[in-house]
């Protein structure tokens, strides 16, 4: 059965609103949580994979670089072929990514595998452009508000699910977890999620698409890999030379093609803009929490200030800060409908600069750890359920997947950089207990102020974004409908 809303006649499934919301929501759950899943492998890979730990290290950086290319080129076939085909494509990808890993040994299979399920992040953006095209106006805000609260809910359940997992049984049973809940999520799009009859005209920027991942991978990898070949060498200052050159060429390239992969007229609006930078500095804050509190609650009493838990202690820690996302992804929308969702924004911004200085007080008990933690990841998820609305007032329907994916691209720029960056400082402010380093306090605390000092960059930005808007339902005349004559 099908029914037609008031937006232009659109067909509309009847499958009730909150079936949708739920299956899409556990589809970004899971694919997050594809993000911090070999975490508690990461001192043992070496050994499982049989290489060094330079090497062993792709297992993460080849994750993090499919998923950065993958947010907007997924998002752009998602407006030109069909939201929800890209997405049963993308959950595809990430079960087969996980079968590879699970019967895997050696480092090269598994990085294969860990690239395909980076391919799909660009779930969450999708999620949120198909919700914008299916969900009635009354249901909207608080729907992007729960999937946008997926990417904190599944790293927050991931960590301790995967280091319960990996210490009391096979390494390869994460993956094979993974590929089941996948498979399971690929079914239930499959059957309950309807395709949205909205496309965009044109066709797939096949160059823009080479262009930008060339660029993004030059970037990333001078910012992740930086640290261990050294951020002097010859070959980190030529990818950071490379990626300027390319991405500049790719620019004035997508100005000049008809169907430009990336509409950089549209992301240069100052609405659109502000917000993809406020994305990459929330993105940097939030990945902060994640590097430093681990830190602390697993370091042991020696240095001082460690609280000496175990790997999955730590996790469990950290587990409320996703919780408290998802419970505060109501109050956000309430907040963006009666306000405009860049005071939600502006809120965020400060609630997680005030959880980082509170956390400089709250460093000497695993409550005190998860009540700072809780107050980041508060600010976190009100600014992570901000941002689609900011950018869909701003976008036409036709380009709101394409939109969504290059705002998620830039909160991976950013918690890219706050890796980089948070690494440096963690390994150059240590302390010795024995043969072995930990970062010290102090270089926690410069860590903490840091992420902190980001956080109020943000909200320096925000305040500079237009007024209050609302994600716009009205079907302009350019665009196509499947099966409609325009």
């Amino acid at each position: 059965m099908t029914e037609f809303s008031s937006a232009g006649g659109i067909p509309r499934t009847a499958k009730g609103p909150s079936v949708v919301v739920a299956v899409l929501a556990l589809c970004g759950i899971v694919v997050s949580l594809m993000q911090t899943i070999v975490v508690p492998l990461i001192p043992d890979l070496p050994h499982l994979l049989h290489t060094s730990a330079s090497d062993a290290s792709w297992v993460i950086t080849s994750t993090l670089l499919a998923a950065a290319v993958c947010n907007p080129v997924s998002g752009r076939l998602g407006d030109l072929f069909g939201k929800r085909r890209v997405m049963l494509v993308s959950l595809g990808l990430m079960v087969a990514g996980s079968v590879i890993c699970a019967l895997s040994s050696g480092l090269v299979p598994m990085v294969v595998g860990r690239v395909l399920q980076g391919c799909a992040i660009g779930v969450i953006p999708l999620g949120i452009s198909i919700m914008r095209d299916e969900l009635p106006p009354e249901r909207l805000g608080s729907a992007m508000a729960l999937m946008s609260a997926t990417l904190g809910v599944g790293g927050a359940i991931g960590l301790p699910l995967a280091a319960f997992i990996a210490q009391h049984a096979d390494w390869h049973a994460l993956f094979w977890l993974s590929a089941v809940i996948g498979a399971l999520d690929l079914l239930l799009v499959a059957f309950m999620v309807p395709e949205s009859p909205l496309r965009a005209p044109g066709r797939f920027d096949v160059p823009g698409a080479v262009g930008l991942t060339v660029g993004l991978i030059c970037l990333l990898l001078a910012i992740t890999k930086g640290g261990d070949w050294g951020w002097g060498s010859g070959l980190t200052l030529g990818l950071f030379a490379a990626a300027v050159v390319i991405i500049l060429s790719w620019g004035l390239m997508e100005l000049r093609v008809r169907d430009p992969l990336v509409d950089l007229r549209t992301s240069a609006r100052r609405q659109v803009l502000l917000t993809n930078l406020a994305s990459v500095v929330v993105g940097f804050a939030m990945l902060g929490m994640s590097l430093v509190l681990p830190t602390l609650l697993q370091a042991p009493p020696a240095t001082g200030y460690g609280l000496g838990l175990s790997l999955v202690q730590a996790g469990l820690c950290l587990a409320p800060g996703g919780l408290v996302m998802m419970l505060l992804s109501p109050f956000s929308a309430r907040v963006s409908r009666r306000w405009g969702p860049k005071v939600a924004l502006l809120l965020g911004t400060v609630v997680i600069a005030v959880g980082y200085a509170a956390t400089l007080g709250l460093m000497h008990s695993a409550v005190q750890v998860v009540i700072g933690s809780s107050i980041i990841a508060a600010g976190v998820g009100l600014a992570y359920s901000a941002m689609p609305a900011l950018i869909m007032t701003s976008v036409p329907p036709s380009e709101t997947a394409a939109a969504n994916g290059l705002n998620a691209l830039m909160r991976s720029i950013g918690t890219s950089a706050s890796s980089a960056v948070i690494s440096v400082v963690l390994a150059h402010m240590t302390i010795s207990l024995g043969l072995i380093r930990f970062p010290s306090l102090q270089g926690l605390q410069v860590a903490i102020l840091i992420a902190g000092g980001v956080a109020v960059l943000g909200a320096v930005i925000t305040g500079f974004i237009p007024g209050r808007g609302r994600p716009a339902r009205t079907v302009k005349p350019e665009f196509i409908q499947e099966g409609v004559s325009p």
